[in-house]
């Protein structure tokens, strides 16, 4: 038995858990979120075993805004592409919002509910 953590999954406040767990099963084509029985969360597990994603419902929630030192991002994914072009397209497609296509190698996206995420081809 080891007393090390492994990363279980990484949790994002929403109005929404299963709504927003239904987003990012599409961006990355991944099985069925798992949703508890009263709708406050939603898990997302990652097929090739790694970390998930978690989705937890919080009252009154308010979005990040990108930059903001206001009401800062605090955290974002980076989804890795080898066609940003196409990826772009397809993440446009399922409802995120394009917030900065700036760097060259990089995009910076909003998910439906104002979560930054960026698409690389780094």
């Amino acid at each position: 038995m080891s007393a090390v953590p492994t990363l279980g999954v990484v949790a994002l406040d929403c109005p929404d858990p299963a709504a927003l767990a239904e987003f990012y099963r599409a961006v990355l084509e991944w099985g069925e979120p798992e949703v508890v029985a009263d709708g406050h969360w939603a898990t997302l597990r990652n097929p090739e075993g790694g970390a998930g994603i978690a989705f937890q419902r919080v009252p009154d929630y308010r979005p990040p805004a990108w930059p903001s030192a206001e009401n800062p991002q605090q955290l974002h994914l980076d989804l890795n592409v080898t066609d940003l072009e196409a990826a772009h397209e397809r993440v446009l497609g399922l409802g995120a919002k394009l917030l900065d296509d700036n760097p060259k190698t990089f995009r910076v996206y909003a998910d439906p509910v104002g979560h930054p995420f960026c698409l690389c081809a780094c």
